[in-house]
Parts: C-alpha cells; sequence; structure tokens
C-alpha cells in the first residue's frame, strides 16, 4: 500500500503543475472556443490578398495552385476567371483573393490548436497531452486508497467518461 508521503507528493506536483498549466488551458480553451465558429464568420474580418502567379492558367490548374477549400469557377473569359472568392488575370497572372480571417492574435491561436508534427507547435501539443493525462492519474493519487472521497471520485469519473462517449457517439 503506497504511504501518505506518496499521496502528499502526489498533491503538491498536481498543484503545482496546474499553477504552471493554467495559462496554457486558458489559451488552448479560448482556440477551442474559436475552432467550434470556424465555418462561421464570427471574430473574421474581410482581407484581401493579392498573389503572383503565372500568367495563362487554365481553371483548374489555378484551383490546385492557389489551394483554396471550396474554390469554385463562376466564370471565365478571355483575359480574366472570376471564382468564389476572388479573380485571376490570365494576362498578368495578378491573383485578387478576398476572404474572411481573423486578426493576427486570434489566428495564432487558431494555429496553435490546428498544430500537426510538420509545425514546431506540436512539441507544446504534446506536452499539454502528456500534463493532462499527469493530471488524470494524480487526481486519484491524492487520496488515500480507502478514502471514502477517492470512491466517489472514481464513480463520478465513470459518468464523466460514459457521458464524453455518449457526446461523441450520438455527435458524430
Amino acid at each position: 500500500m503506497a504511504s501518505a508521503q506518496l499521496h502528499n507528493s502526489f498533491r503538491k506536483y498536481h498543484r503545482w503543475l496546474g499553477f504552471f498549466l493554467a495559462g496554457i488551458m486558458a489559451i488552448y480553451a479560448i482556440s477551442g472556443i474559436l475552432l467550434i465558429f470556424r465555418p462561421t464568420e464570427f471574430m473574421k474580418f474581410p482581407t484581401t490578398e493579392i498573389r503572383q502567379l503565372a500568367p495563362g492558367l487554365e481553371a483548374q490548374k489555378l484551383g490546385k495552385t492557389i489551394r483554396m477549400k471550396g474554390f469554385e469557377i463562376k466564370s471565365e473569359s478571355d483575359d480574366m476567371i472570376v471564382f468564389n472568392s476572388g479573380e485571376y488575370n490570365k494576362a498578368t497572372g495578378e491573383t485578387v483573393i478576398n476572404k474572411m480571417d481573423y486578426p493576427l492574435p486570434l489566428a495564432k491561436l487558431v494555429k496553435l490548436h490546428k498544430a500537426t508534427s510538420n509545425s514546431p507547435l506540436f512539441i507544446l501539443n504534446i506536452s499539454f497531452g502528456i500534463a493532462l493525462l499527469f493530471f488524470v492519474i494524480s487526481a486519484f493519487l491524492m487520496f488515500m486508497p480507502k478514502a471514502k472521497s477517492l470512491k466517489s471520485g472514481i464513480q463520478i469519473s465513470i459518468v464523466g467518461a460514459l457521458f464524453a462517449l455518449i457526446v461523441v457517439i450520438l455527435g458524430s
């Protein structure tokens, strides 16, 4: 059986790590909320981007070159291609793209939350995930094994896990 000293040590580490991660958790929470509204224009502002592409691109090649989700040709003439969020000048290659985007600080938060292994931000995401797993484990090691609060905590955590599974299954 584990000693009271072990449980007190886990309480101490849980508390210290909790204070350290409080700011990181706030940032992840804000970026997660923003991602929920990603398909809408919530907190987004109109931006115009001008790109210089090779002149004379065909419509399909243009779509592959600018790599835009939902790319759709609206009209095409001898000198212009108009697509759902901009236009391309065939003669000069100048492309004007109009889109809605977050202001820079919010765009950085969204990028943090969506980081993949190709981004240096993935180290923060992995570290945060490991720290959260430590919280899960240490939450149960903060109490003596025969404590009534531990048994109640295990029951509540099972209910929480079941709730999350039901929401994921029914929400997908």
